[in-house]
């Protein structure tokens, strides 16, 4: 597993992984205009999970229905490193679907989107998404990506019913988190959960602290990424110290070294733990297959930076649609007016009917139903109040294949957070050097 965590990996989202490639000989391949009948046929290139396959499926009905002199066929591909090389080729021989779903961020400006993809910066949905997304989605020439899917929050996810039994408030920065942790572990119940039998959870600590770093240093993925910025060096450095520090005072549960996801979300919705520091969506999830009557019980914070000014939530930004450049003419423009529609009215009305939100949408044509967890409001509010930023990941492309590890390391106290930050910085270094990044 990759040292980040994608929405695809978090397996909650509109798209879906570890997929076959299926029929593409309805890619448009610059064929251009319509038949002669006035009537557009173009395809859209999605990943073949099941809730991305029912979604794309849902939303082509909508449109034809919507848009009778338009037919959209539903392509699919794979997913991971065999999918992304597949869109890369597709892009670079001119082949690619007329739409097509893919990530935003790092893997998104891997497609040398100014070169192959049609700048939608004019359209009338542009305005309406939020700055985070915006900024994954484009390059300093163009936008090129429409959200599809809702965003997921990183951070502690906390039962609601603790924290009132115990008096407890929202802890806006460490120390104040520390103090709650000690509470709740006098009242009998655990702390904070953590669950490194399902290795890649180890990382939250450190994933989710990243708002507050780029709080304190907006140019600090771009130095990252440069070789300027280390995290084994302020304020990078604070997510290992947490996670040392909560090890260092017994805050975490007995069974932390072999405990599972499902086991950690079972903990948090039957209040023998109070928090868990997780993706919203995963811990929605879980919660809502073992304990869904629980839901309602369970509440989302920003992982506390130290000075409670620079407490940020850490954002997982949804994937996106794009358009090729290879689409031109009618089919162009049909290409257009689904975009459009993904985020239009009925476009939500099919994605809420379809995926169940572990976040807020990242437009605002888009709401989540009234009956979304609580937990969406909470994240929706750091969002509004312009106190949330996007994960490492969708900023900078240098990722580390150890991190869950060392992590894991620190977590249960074999190494210090100075050597674990440091051994972090040695991992990222072969993958750097693997992409020819400058100064490494």
């Amino acid at each position: 597993m990759s040292s980040f965590i994608t929405p695809r990996r978090a397996t909650i989202v509109v798209a879906g992984v570890g997929l076959t490639a299926l029929a593409l000989a309805g890619c448009s391949g610059g064929a251009g205009g319509g038949s002669a009948d006035g009537k557009v046929e173009i395809t859209f290139l999605t990943t073949n999970g099941d809730d991305s396959i029912a979604t794309g499926n849902a939303l082509i009905s909508a449109f034809e229905k919507a848009n009778p002199d338009i037919t959209v066929t539903l392509n699919t591909r794979p997913g991971g490193t065999e999918g992304d090389n597949l869109v890369k080729t597709q892009l670079s021989t001119g082949e690619m679907d007329d739409v097509f779903f893919y990530n935003t961020g790092s893997l998104f400006q891997a497609l040398n989107p100014d070169q192959t993809l049609v700048d939608l910066a004019d359209e009338s949905w542009v305005s309406e998404v939020t700055d985070n997304f915006k900024t994954v989605v484009s390059t300093d020439s163009g936008t090129y990506g429409a959200p599809l899917g809702t965003s997921m929050a990183g951070g502690i996810a906390y039962n609601t019913k603790v924290f009132s039994d115990l008096g407890i408030s929202v802890p806006t920065d460490w120390s104040s988190l520390a103090a709650a942790a000690e509470k709740i572990k006098a009242a009998g119940i655990t702390p904070i959960e953590q669950t490194y039998g399902d290795t890649w959870t180890s990382q939250l600590f450190l994933l989710a602290d990243f708002g507050n770093v780029l709080t304190q240093d907006r140019k600090w993925a771009e130095d990252f990424t440069a070789n300027q910025a280390k995290f084994a060096q302020e304020p990078a450095l604070a997510g290992f110290t947490h996670l040392q520090d909560a090890f260092d005072k017994g805050l975490f549960n007995a069974d932390f070294a072999t405990a599972t996801a499902a086991e950690g979300s079972a903990a948090l919705a039957t209040g023998k733990a109070a928090m868990y520091p997780m993706l919203s969506s995963a811990v929605l999830s879980n919660i809502k297959q073992s304990t869904p009557d629980a839901v309602d019980d369970i509440g989302f914070f920003a992982m506390p930076a130290d000075k409670a000014a620079n407490t940020t939530l850490t954002v997982w930004e949804p994937n996106a649609v794009y358009i090729p450049k290879s689409t031109d003419g009618a089919k162009l423009d049909a290409a257009k007016k689904f975009v459009s529609f993904v985020n239009s009215s009925e476009g939500c009305d099919v994605q809420n009917a379809n995926f169940v939100a572990g976040g807020p949408f990242s437009i605002s044509s888009c709401s989540v139903p009234s009956d979304a967890a609580p937990l969406v409001a909470e994240i929706q509010k750091y969002v509004d109040e312009g106190k949330s930023a996007p994960a490492l990941e969708f900023l900078s492309p240098v990722k580390g294949p150890n991190l869950e590890n060392i992590a894991i390391s620190v977590g249960s106290g074999i190494s210090s957070a100075q050597d674990g930050a440091a051994a972090y910085d040695d991992d990222v270094k072969k993958q750097a050097q693997q992409l020819g990044l400058a100064g490494w």
